[in-house]
């Protein structure tokens, strides 16, 4: 999935005196809830790729013995009725989402018309991979207020993920008449328009997201993937080589720029550009699989050394399509 480092996703405020107070019974219910989750899952096998059971037993009956399995536990962490909403966001900043879940589920029970308690509802939901709940959540915080930029945003990303790019397509166009200079928006629409086949309509989504912030790396690399993926590979260079330049600390980035350097003959370079990759994170497969299958070979017949750093700066002087153009 893409995610933006620099989203600002929900609204934080700093913790009052109250909020920090709670934290500690925050920690408390952490702590039961993974005590709890810890001793169902010593009780059960984990799942394999294919949905079946692996036992991953060496020493237990052979293959022919039945063996029963006990059903998965599904633990709903108790929070009081009368959480405040720093509790719970307070335990969403310290990524404990199902937990924050439970506690934003307390809070709008008991304030249904806050329509950001139901928005960080939807967020922690999404967060902890409960696609149908953020859903639900984020459409009562836009029956609130129609207008929240935030729970549009945000619903178009959990309805991506759902596979639903014409739902998706609508709410972030909704988001967009609201906000025609949020350069996030056009992101999203960048990648509402790719998942839905739409190249050169996400291209000239991620070029107004670039308008508006010429930092915005996140665009950057979305831009050089949809070039990948429609085989303009020497055009993807400039956009990705950029979004290494402002941010070589994902791994991602620099795996993406060594694929259009591959694909569009420059093995030398593209071997550099994974090996930066793996400098950022040393666990990055993709990038230690793409570089041993370039390291050490020759750039193909015909080609010319590429300058990274020249196609970067190039790319950061040229001014991109807008929206108005």
């Amino acid at each position: 999935m893409y995610r933006s480092a620099s989203d600002s996703r929900y609204p934080f405020s700093r913790p009052s005196g109250t909020a920090r107070a709670a934290i500690g019974s925050v920690a408390a219910v952490v702590v039961v809830l993974a005590i709890i989750v810890a001793c169902g899952r010593s009780r059960v096998s984990q799942p394999t790729a294919n949905g079946s059971v692996a036992t991953g037993s060496t020493t237990g009956p052979s293959a022919a013995t039945p063996v029963s399995v006990p059903p998965a536990v599904s633990v709903t962490p108790t929070v009081p009725a009368d959480v405040s909403y720093e509790t719970a966001e307070s335990a969403f900043a310290a990524h404990h989402y199902p937990v924050a879940v439970a506690m934003f589920e307390a809070y709008t029970a008991r304030r249904p018309e806050n329509p950001w308690g139901q928005y960080m509802l939807g967020l922690a939901s999404w967060r902890a991979g409960q696609l149908d709940r953020a859903q639900q959540a984020f459409e009562a915080a836009l029956v609130l207020d129609p207008r929240n930029v935030k729970s549009l945003v945000n619903l178009t990303r959990v309805l991506l993920e759902q596979h639903r790019p014409t739902e998706a397509l609508t709410r972030i166009n909704e988001a967009l008449a609201i906000d025609s200079g949020l350069g996030e928006g056009w992101r999203v629409l960048g990648r509402v328009q790719a998942q839905a086949g739409h190249t050169d309509a996400a291209i000239d989504a991620y070029q107004a997201a670039i308008k508006i912030d010429s930092t915005d790396v996140w665009a950057m690399n979305n831009l050089g993937l949809v070039l990948i993926n429609a085989g303009r590979y020497a055009e993807a260079v400039g956009p990705l080589a950029r979004s290494v330049q402002l941010d070589s600390t994902v791994p991602a980035f620099g795996n993406n720029l060594g694929l259009a350097l591959e694909r569009s003959g420059h093995l030398t370079a593209a071997a550099l550009a994974y090996r930066s990759a793996l400098t950022a994170d040393s666990t990055y497969d993709k990038a230690r699989i793409s570089l041993q299958r370039v390291d050490g070979k020759p750039d193909a017949p015909g080609i010319e050394p590429v300058d990274i750093t020249s196609l970067a700066a190039q790319f950061a002087a040229e001014k991109p399509k807008g929206r108005d153009e």
